[in-house]
């Protein structure tokens, strides 16, 4: 493996946290993938950079070499790349949008507003599965905007180098097959579905840990794992071979059914983020506002949710005494 800037940051993270778990944190990494990268890291270095102890992590003396190395390289690094993009910006102006997102349906309706509200505007786009890759292409110049996601219990953001919006909080419902058993039910407790295989996207953030979490809450643990993309993870559940979890504005293709998990134990935060000086405020404020638009679009074609908010509204109507909403 060749080392990365990245890399440096990672390591720089784990000096000022003081903490594999704290630095996992503000990266917006599970613990366990900035461990696991902590171990590449640090074969590619010739040895250990870290010694942990009762107080935290302490460096080697290899790892102040390192530590002391990247307190050079990484300031020149950052101001050439904010150079670049100043250079870039005043050259492109608002006349160019680059988009990342880990969300595919929700980066296709964003386009396509951004796209018919500013006509003379080019939009390109990036996909990816992981989070912090995209986040580094912003924060590398690479990328304009991404669109990206964390556990809704995690209030904290990201990199403090970017500017970070949450566009909303969605619930986590259960994914099966119509041919479940359960496929009927209006909603499910997360310990009916003790005996159920799992289906999984691959993630380097701490979904699978949450997940792992609140089935233990619930009285069990998941049996197996089946680790896979999307269309993988859809088939698997579609021949009834496993359950998924979704975001509540998923639409479910024929032979899926998405049921309510009640209590909402799981949730996931929707971000987006740019680079400041690197996109106008005027910009920025209206790639948020498509972006909320086509959430809000996503609710509203989704029955399943729209049920589900209106007894969240009825239940919380009730608990102050208020009459219950006539909308059913």
């Amino acid at each position: 493996m060749e080392l990365e800037f990245r890399h440096l940051r990672m390591i720089r993270a784990i000096a000022d946290a003081g903490s594999v778990t704290k630095a996992a944190d503000r990266l917006g990494l599970a613990q366990s993938a900035l461990s696991t990268q902590l171990k590449r890291i640090e074969a590619a270095m010739g040895g250990r950079l870290f010694e942990r102890g009762r107080e935290g992590v302490q460096p080697t003396p290899l790892g102040v070499l390192v530590l002391e190395r990247s307190r050079v390289l990484l300031p020149a690094m950052r101001q050439l790349q904010e150079d670049a993009l100043r250079f870039a910006t005043a050259a492109r102006e608002d006349s160019e949008l680059r988009l990342g997102a880990t969300h595919g349906p929700f980066l296709g309706a964003l386009v396509d507003r951004l796209v018919t509200a500013r006509p003379e505007l080019t939009v390109s786009t990036q996909s990816s599965t992981s989070a912090s890759e995209l986040v580094t292409r912003v924060v590398d110049g690479r990328l304009d905007v991404a669109l990206t996601g964390r556990c809704g219990h995690r209030k904290s953001t990201g990199d403090e180098r970017l500017e970070w919006r949450e566009i909303t909080v969605d619930p986590v419902f259960a994914l099966l097959s119509e041919d479940h058993p359960l496929a009927r039910e209006r909603e499910l407790g997360l310990e009916q579905l003790a005996g159920e295989r799992w289906a999984l996207p691959p993630g380097e953030g701490c979904f699978g840990e949450c997940f792992a979490a609140a089935c233990v809450r619930a009285g069990f643990l998941p049996r197996t794992v089946y680790e896979a993309d999307a269309a993988s993870c859809l088939h698997l559940v579609r021949s009834n071979r496993a359950a998924a979890l979704c975001r509540a504005t998923f639409p479910p293709p024929p032979g899926v059914v998405v049921i309510p998990l009640t209590p909402a134990q799981l949730s996931w935060r929707q971000l987006i983020c740019w680079r400041p000086r690197a996109l106008t405020r005027r910009l920025a404020d209206e790639v948020l506002c498509y972006a909320r638009a086509v959430h809000a679009d996503a609710v509203t074609r989704n029955p399943v949710y729209t049920a589900w908010l209106r007894q969240q509204e009825d239940a919380a109507a009730r608990e102050h005494g208020a009459p219950p909403s006539a909308a059913h």
